[in-house]
Order: C-alpha cells, then sequence, then structure tokens
C-alpha cells in the first residue's frame, strides 16, 4: 500500500468518527436563515438559475447537499466514508433529484463529460493528489461546465486572525469543546503536516494548478458574506472562529 493510499485511510477513519457528531461542531452544520443563504448565494450566482447536473464532492452529512438540492438541481452527493453518507442519506431519505454516491473525490470512476457543474465545500486542502483530482474533476465536466470551491489556508491562523487563535486557544484549555476538532485540534494537525497543502492552501496557489488541468476563467470570490452570516447565528465562541483563518470561494469553467 503506497503512502497516499495509507494516509486516505487515515483521512477516511478520522472524518467517519466524527460523523455522529459532525452537525454539532461549527462550520459543518450550517444554520437555516441568514447563514443558509450566505452559502447558497454563490451557487445562484455562479450556477445559475436554469437545473443543472450537480455533482458534490465530499458531501459529509448532507448540509451544502440540502442548499444544492433545494434550489432545483439534480444532484449527486459523494463521500468516501459509509459513516457520513449513512447521516446524509437519513437527512434527505424520500427526496428525488438526489442520489448518494461512495466514491472518492480525488478519483471519481463516474463517466466522462456527465456533470454541469462540481461543487465542494472544506475538500480541497485534504486532498493527498491534487493534481490527479482536479484533471479527474476536468473530465468529468461538459463543456462549459463549472466548478464552484469553498476553502481557507487553514495550516495557520491569518495575520488578522492571530488575536482569536489566541484567545479560542485559551478558552479550550479551560472549557474543551468535546465537537470541535479544528484545526488547532492535534489529530486533525497530525493529519494536515502530511498533506501536500500542508504549509496552507490559498486561491493564489490553487489557481495555477486548475489552470494547467484545464481550466480557464479561474477566478477568487469573498468569503466574508457567509462570515457575517455565521457571526449572527452564533455565541462568542464560534464568532471568534470565523475570525481565525482566511477562507475563499474559487469558481473556473470548463471550455
Amino acid at each position: 500500500m503506497t503512502a497516499n493510499h495509507q494516509l486516505r485511510d487515515e483521512i477516511r477513519e478520522y472524518w467517519s468518527r466524527r460523523s455522529e457528531t459532525f452537525d454539532l461542531a461549527f462550520g459543518h452544520r450550517i444554520a437555516p436563515g441568514v447563514e443558509a443563504d450566505a452559502w447558497a448565494q454563490p451557487m445562484r450566482d455562479h450556477l445559475g438559475p436554469t437545473p443543472l447536473r450537480v455533482l458534490e464532492l465530499a458531501c459529509g452529512t448532507g448540509e451544502v447537499t440540502r442548499l444544492v438540492h433545494d434550489l432545483g438541481h439534480d444532484v449527486t452527493a459523494l463521500d468516501f466514508s459509509e459513516a457520513m453518507l449513512a447521516v446524509a442519506r437519513a437527512k434527505h431519505a424520500g427526496k428525488p433529484r438526489l442520489r448518494f454516491l461512495l466514491a472518492d473525490a480525488g478519483q471519481t470512476m463516474e463517466p466522462s463529460a456527465s456533470y454541469d457543474a462540481i461543487l465542494c465545500r472544506h475538500l480541497v486542502w485534504t486532498l493527498t493528489e491534487p493534481e490527479t483530482a482536479f484533471a479527474d474533476w476536468f473530465r468529468l465536466l461538459r463543456p462549459g461546465g463549472r466548478l464552484l470551491v469553498y476553502d481557507g489556508n487553514w495550516a495557520h491562523p491569518s495575520r488578522h486572525g492571530r488575536w482569536a487563535a489566541r484567545a479560542l486557544a485559551l478558552w479550550d484549555r479551560l472549557s474543551p469543546d468535546p465537537n470541535y476538532d479544528g484545526a488547532l485540534g492535534p489529530r486533525h494537525a497530525a493529519i494536515m503536516r502530511q498533506l501536500p497543502f500542508a504549509e496552507g492552501l490559498t486561491a493564489a496557489r490553487l489557481t495555477p494548478m486548475l489552470t494547467e488541468a484545464g481550466f480557464v476563467q479561474v477566478t477568487t470570490h469573498s468569503h466574508s458574506a457567509i462570515a457575517r452570516a455565521q457571526r449572527r447565528v452564533n455565541g462568542l465562541r464560534n464568532r471568534l472562529r470565523t475570525r481565525v483563518y482566511d477562507r475563499f470561494i474559487l469558481t473556473a469553467r470548463k471550455p
């Protein structure tokens, strides 16, 4: 077994263990109302109003799945954790235009040119072979197909977020949060150190990689509207969490 396969297995086991409490952790559950609307707005802006065949990569417990499906799209939601998919399937039982698929987001095995759009949230930083994944995503899209990525630099706090990180570290020492294992958590950090984006995922680093895979019109968009919405519906601890890392939204298109 290669080192990359071993790391993928470790990542799968980590997320599977977290499936039962995943929706209790900040940054994973999407609260209805203003926060859900903020996450959905980039889908409205960049996928458009016409129903599309959409592939959601690393769907987890199906929080983003709900948003893109509610916009009227035909959704395939993919994850490599059976435990995560079990939660997502139960959450969305009986819905039309929706199927769940057990597969690896880095090598999907789906048919070529079979989707109008691909989207993912907080996936790219976990890819063990990003160039292979991006080539696969390009292959899956039909001509004119769109890519929508929500992600961030989870390797270290941003320059403006260091004070929030220090405050959270002190808070966590005094009163640990049992449901949150963000980038400051030891298991999360140990996995991150082994990944290609261990030094941090940024839009500037991601853009040439997507261009090399064949994508065009690679564009970075602000994540600030989502952060503002999260601060409206969360307590102080989670409001601090919105300020720690540089997060971004990125779109691209297949010619």
